[in-house]
């Protein structure tokens, strides 16, 4: 068993590479450093790191479910989004966007838009990088991609997604959003920003506190007690929210890493708090696209 002061120093330095840029050659020296050679840092990686043969829990193939890659364009630009409708379904769906971590739209997110379809709503799940070619393979090109995307383009191409979907048969023409990490602040800002009816951010960061007056929609904001990074962006962000009189509910999950709903990376992903930060997720997105 990992020693758990070492596994948290593990997911520190993970998570400082993957969001501040470090270099690949830099985590390795850190983490043989810190685990005690080359073997045992690439086997903290592993356990750390997004694993896509673990992705898969619903099956793509899912009979339940009519799931399709779209192309176009959105904001003049090239956009790419992977649908999924349920096939059976009683009276209008609500219709989520499902919005990807700094990796861009791996099978981990299109396996996530099946849950929320078989949930019982219409998930979109947007490639914000569509622009730029698309989600390369390599996760590491991925994270360099997503640090020069043009970030008013994918707001506009997330509204474009959204108006889109307005439009959708058998949807109630209410439009939600879900993000996790680069995705969850990618919510907060089209909150600020308009053009969807609710949001859910997962240990995505915030914005300025003072951008709060601008919010008119209803969000649901996950957090992690362990993720420092985010949480200082996130408590100033849910205090502003609330004194401005927001419709904002909270969350922090004790004891539990960034990440914590990813269940292809086995050391970061807590299944009691991902289990009831979907629970809630589902029943908030049921509330505000349903009602």
């Amino acid at each position: 068993m990992i020693d758990p002061s070492l596994r948290d120093r593990a997911v520190q330095l993970y998570d400082a590479f993957t969001h501040e840029h470090r270099d690949r050659r830099t985590l390795l020296r850190q983490m043989a450093a810190l685990a005690g050679s080359a073997v045992a840092a690439e086997a903290l990686i592993a356990g750390i790191a997004a694993s896509p043969a673990a992705a898969t829990i619903i099956d793509p193939a899912d009979k339940r479910l009519l799931a399709e890659m779209r192309t176009g364009t959105q904001a003049g630009k090239p956009a790419r989004a992977y649908q999924v409708v349920p096939k059976e379904a009683a009276g209008p769906l609500g219709v989520v966007l499902v919005i990807h971590e700094n990796r861009g739209l791996t099978p981990h997110i299109q396996d996530v838009a099946r849950r929320i379809a078989l949930a019982g709503f219409v998930a979109v799940a947007p490639d914000l990088l569509a622009p730029q070619g698309g989600t390369p393979a390599d996760e590491d090109k991925a994270r360099d991609l997503i640090g020069t995307v043009d970030y008013d383009l994918a707001l506009a191409q997330a509204r474009g997604f959204a108006a889109d979907a307005r439009k959708l048969p058998r949807t109630t023409g209410k439009v939600g959003m879900v993000g996790f990490c680069w995705g969850g602040a990618f919510v907060n800002r089209m909150a600020v920003a308009g053009g969807i009816d609710a949001g859910v951010s997962y240990y995505g960061p915030a914005p300025a506190p003072a951008e709060a007056a601008k919010v008119r929609i209803p969000l649901m904001l996950h957090y992690a007690e362990k993720d420092t990074r985010v949480a200082q962006t996130g408590a100033p962000w849910v205090a502003a929210l609330k004194a401005a009189g927001k419709p904002v509910e909270a969350f922090t999950y004790p004891g539990v890493d960034h990440a914590f709903n990813n269940d292809t990376s086995a050391a970061r992903y807590d299944k009691a708090a991902a289990e009831l930060a979907w629970g809630r997720t589902i029943a908030f997105l049921h509330r505000n696209l349903h009602g």
